[in-house]
Parts: structure tokens; C-alpha cells; sequence
């Protein structure tokens, strides 16, 4: 009896102290398990109870560990996801081009929302308006750099004019455009001028927007055509694998992402005509201001979404 008594204080002494941790804790009551069964008795009520306490908080600090570790990688992973997305925004909204359409879609989302009535969206209207002229000074400059640029070889000599035709109105548009601006900003002094050069810088855009617009049908077409030329070619190269079936794979696939991209800017040229003839007032009646609001905003998102960066090309693995 005595033997007994003192092997398990022996084993019970350390785990009652707590000088260990819980992995001696739960060898010394597996030895002193063992111990009992060897002497021939049973533990005790209170040493029962004991010994499945310590093993209900060794089980529960080994959960809440595991739950700890896994918990962290997923924090880690979100906190990845919004620096990745913040940071794609400020690359988006460093560009001047960028801002100015989010805030010419405010503009003409305000002009959709006033319908030409005065309150609180036609002022939006107009102060947009002239905030967004600042973004585009000296802009006149992209459009004299392409106009002066040589043309693209193979480019028939109708579409080489119409874009240079386009570039030298939408110029015109846009140094005539810095003029109104000094004429709202209170510089420019001459009230009946002002008004003048406004509706000659607008016609100005309305010509370059009829000249793009032309240029995307030729452009549509001529990719349309090519693209049926490959396509012949590649039924002629079928069956056999080759490098020359892979060009022309690649060729194809080119030319039908540029006909989305050229039919997307027809689309967008299309409408800012309509656009156009509403802020100039040549069919009042028919082309409103919210007519007017509603496309241009359009044409807005489609502009801003041209502007969102392609995604990065993940490195094919060797």
C-alpha cells in the first residue's frame, strides 16, 4: 500500500506543479495509468477526474494552435488581395486620359439627371465641363505628333486621309477648346467671340468624330477580308502540323481581337456623333439633353474601360 501511494506521487507531483509542458504532462499520466493498472487498483474518483482534465486542456490548446496557424495564411491572403487591388487603382488613376473620362461621365451623367433643367445636376454639369477642359491642355500636341507621324505601311491612301483628316480636326478642336476655357475663366473677355469659337470647336469635333468614324468601318473591313484569307489558307494547311498552320492560327486569333477592338470604337464614335449634333442643338427636338446625358455617358464607360491595364501574362513554366 505504501509502494503505491508513493509511485503516484512520484508521477503525480510534477503534473500537479505544472513545471512541465503538456506533452510530459500527458506521458506522466499515461506511466501513471499504467502504474495503477500494474498495482492492481483502480484510480480514484479524484484522480480520474484529474487526469481527464489535463487531457481536455492539452486537447484544447492543441485546437486552438491548429486553428491559430491556419487562421493566419488566410489573413495573410486577403491583406495580399487588397494591396494588389489598391495598388492597380492608383496605376489606373495616374493617368490624366483616365481621370478625364470619369469626369466627363459625371458630366454627362449630370446632364442625363437635369434633362437641361436648372438645379442642382446642371451646375455638376457645368463645373465638370470646365474642370475637365484642364485636363486637356496642351493635348493639341498628341494630335499634331500623329498627324505628323507616317502611316502604317500597306494602308490604302483613303484611310491614311481620313485619320489625318481626323487628327487635324479633333487638334483644332482642342487648342479652339483651351479658348472657351480662358473665356469661362474670366481671361478671355469677348462674350459674342466666345460663343462663336465654342460652336466652331464643337463642329470641329463633330468632323473628326465622322472621320474616325469612317476610318473603323475601312478598318473593319479590311481585317474581315484578311481574316478570311487566313482562314482559307489554314483549311489548306489542316491535317498537318506545322509551324506555318501555328502562324496562321496566331494570325487569326490577332485579327479577331482587333475587329473587337475596332467595332467597340465604332460604336463609340457612332454615339458621340449623336452626341455632338445634341450639344451644337441641330435637331432639339429629336436629340434632347438627356438623349444627349445618356449616350455620352456610354460612350464615358466605354472610354474608361479601353483605359483599364491588360493583366499581367503569367510566365509559361518550363
Amino acid at each position: 500500500m505504501v509502494t503505491r501511494n508513493f509511485c503516484l506521487f512520484l508521477i503525480s507531483a510534477p503534473i500537479a506543479s505544472g513545471s512541465v509542458d503538456a506533452s510530459v504532462r500527458e506521458q506522466r499520466l499515461t506511466s501513471r495509468h499504467s502504474v495503477e493498472r500494474a498495482l492492481g487498483s483502480g484510480a480514484c474518483g479524484s484522480c480520474a477526474e484529474e487526469e481527464g482534465s489535463e487531457i481536455v486542456g492539452v486537447e484544447e490548446r492543441r485546437e486552438g494552435s491548429l486553428e491559430s496557424c491556419e487562421r493566419e495564411p488566410r489573413v495573410m491572403a486577403t491583406l495580399d488581395v487588397a494591396r494588389s487591388e489598391i495598388a492597380f487603382l492608383v496605376m489606373y488613376l495616374n493617368k490624366a486620359e483616365a481621370r478625364d473620362k470619369i469626369c466627363r461621365a459625371i458630366q454627362y451623367g449630370s446632364k442625363f439627371i437635369s434633362a437641361g433643367e436648372p438645379g442642382v445636376a446642371q451646375q455638376v454639369d457645368k463645373t465638370t465641363s470646365l474642370a475637365r477642359k484642364v485636363f486637356r491642355l496642351a493635348k493639341t500636341l498628341n494630335e499634331l505628333n500623329a498627324l505628323l507621324a507616317p502611316p502604317p505601311k500597306a494602308t490604302p491612301l483613303p484611310i491614311v486621309l481620313l485619320g489625318k483628316a481626323k487628327n487635324a480636326l479633333v487638334g483644332t478642336f482642342l487648342f479652339l477648346d483651351q479658348i472657351v476655357w480662358a473665356g469661362r475663366t474670366g481671361i478671355y473677355k469677348d462674350t459674342e467671340r466666345l460663343n462663336l469659337i465654342s460652336r466652331i470647336s464643337l463642329f470641329c469635333w463633330l468632323a473628326g468624330t465622322c472621320c474616325t468614324t469612317l476610318v473603323e468601318v475601312a478598318e473593319i473591313t479590311r481585317l474581315g477580308s484578311t481574316t478570311k484569307k487566313v482562314e482559307n489558307e489554314l483549311k489548306k494547311a489542316q491535317g498537318s502540323p506545322s509551324i506555318e498552320e501555328m502562324k496562321l492560327r496566331e494570325q487569326r486569333k490577332e485579327n479577331l481581337k482587333k475587329s473587337r477592338v475596332r467595332s467597340l470604337n465604332l460604336i463609340k464614335s457612332g454615339m458621340d456623333i449623336v452626341v455632338a449634333v445634341g450639344l451644337l442643338q441641330l435637331a432639339p427636338k429629336t436629340i434632347t439633353p438627356r438623349v444627349t446625358g445618356g449616350l455620352g455617358f456610354i460612350t464615358s464607360v466605354i472610354s474608361c474601360y479601353q483605359l483599364v491595364p491588360p493583366p499581367p501574362v503569367k510566365a509559361k513554366e518550363v
